[in-house]
């Protein structure tokens, strides 16, 4: 069978839409193709904003990676004459020895990142609004930030069409197959063929890999929108950062942690977070409950009252969103094991992977077009969890 396409790439969420940009820019006969319409609110890129930094406490071997990013942040803003990076600093906080701030630490001065360490009295002064204990740090990282999810796909989806990439939407793919000739799918009752393949489906993941499935649960999130008691003027970006606190907690309780970020343009309400909300880390992204209850909202606005107390105002409006998450919190990035290079997975992002979509696209044009990524991925490998038999 001849193939029409050189790469089918299934998902054009972030990841799925960065990889067809990257691939249709590269020459590639790209057909991308996404079960739900464009920049959708379903999976995990929406909601307006997502922090972007690089002073990483989850796992310093991100940190070249999101040099990387940064690079192609901005060369993607010059692309579409849009700024989409904005840089308002950034606050890692917590207690010396949380994760959070020895970890941001740790990769900071590792990868020689500049960087401040504030104690009360510092942040008292320079971010009034932050009601920080004693026995806590934040770390201030100026050159960290946030973009908007649904403005980068658009973006990436937009160039990619530039690029002659064919794009699909409401396609569902409902079989996936590598053979000794390629990949073989059947999308919209539609048999399609192409060398390779790409699977970026999110909280999907599990849907086309069938035996050699990969351990990733999808997490129910809430995001929140709470009025301020103070002017909303003070959490303008240029008077306040986005920032993630680490709660302290009980020995062997589940870690707490809120984020947030400063007012958007038009918006009556100022958003915050749960990091990772643990009372539903295993549901089915088709039947998930999408409506937010009072309580959900009730329990955040208590942690903001005793941390960031003017912002513990009514709640304007909530979404759900869905972590896809790996057991190691990593991300599953690399080629298939057992496809030969004809499978390439961007899946897991474990909700801290927003911020890497635009090196993700280059590393998956890398993989597909290549067949190897000169940046250091051997700790994403899907090989962690390959199925052994």
């Amino acid at each position: 069978m001849s193939a029409e396409y050189d790469v089918i790439v299934v998902g054009l969420g972030g990841m799925g839409s960065a990889a067809a940009y990257a691939l249709a820019s590269r020459g590639q006969r790209v057909l991308g193709i996404e079960q739900f319409g464009p920049a959708h609110s379903m999976g995990s890129s929406h909601g307006g904003t997502r922090l972007v930094r690089k002073a990483y406490f989850e796992r310093p071997d991100y940190v070249p990676l999101l040099v990387r990013s940064y690079q192609l942040w901005d060369e993607l803003s010059a692309a579409v004459g849009t700024r989409l990076l904005t840089r308002c600093g950034a606050l890692m906080i917590g207690r010396p020895d949380s994760a959070v701030v020895s970890g941001t630490l740790e990769s900071a001065r590792r990868w020689s990142l500049p960087h401040e360490v504030l104690d009360s009295a510092g942040l008292r002064a320079r971010y009034p609004q932050f009601a920080l204990p004693e026995d806590q740090l934040a770390v201030f990282e100026a050159d960290a930030g946030f973009v908007s999810p649904e403005t980068t796909v658009r973006a990436h989806l937009e160039l990619a069409a530039a690029a002659g990439a064919e794009l699909r939407f409401d396609t569902l793919v409902e079989q996936l197959e590598v053979g000794s000739d390629g990949v073989h799918l059947v999308a919209g009752g539609e048999e399609l063929h192409a060398p390779r393949a790409v699977i970026a489906t999110g909280a999907w993941a599990g849907r086309l890999t069938g035996p050699d499935g990969y351990p990733i649960k999808a997490q129910r999130q809430t995001v929140h929108w709470f009025r301020p008691l103070t002017a909303v003027t003070d959490y303008d970006p240029d008077r306040f950062p986005v920032y993630l606190w680490s709660l302290p907690v009980a020995p062997g309780a589940q870690r707490l942690e809120i984020y947030g970020f400063p007012h958007q343009p038009g918006e009556e309400g100022v958003k915050s977070a749960l990091y990772h909300d643990w009372s539903e880390p295993d549901v089915n992204p088709d039947t998930v409950r999408r409506t937010v209850s009072e309580s959900e909202q009730a329990a955040l606005r208590q942690l903001l009252s005793g941390t960031i107390p003017g912002l513990a105002g009514d709640c304007v409006t909530s979404q759900v969103c869905l972590y896809p998450a790996t057991p190691d919190d990593d991300f599953l990035l690399g080629v298939h094991p057992g496809s030969e290079g004809r499978l390439v997975l961007a899946l897991g992002f474990s909700g801290h992977g927003f911020k890497f979509v635009p090196v993700v696209g280059e590393i998956v044009a890398d993989l597909v077009v290549d067949g190897a990524t000169r940046h250091d991925i051997g700790f994403l490998s899907p090989e962690r969890y390959a199925v052994r038999r």
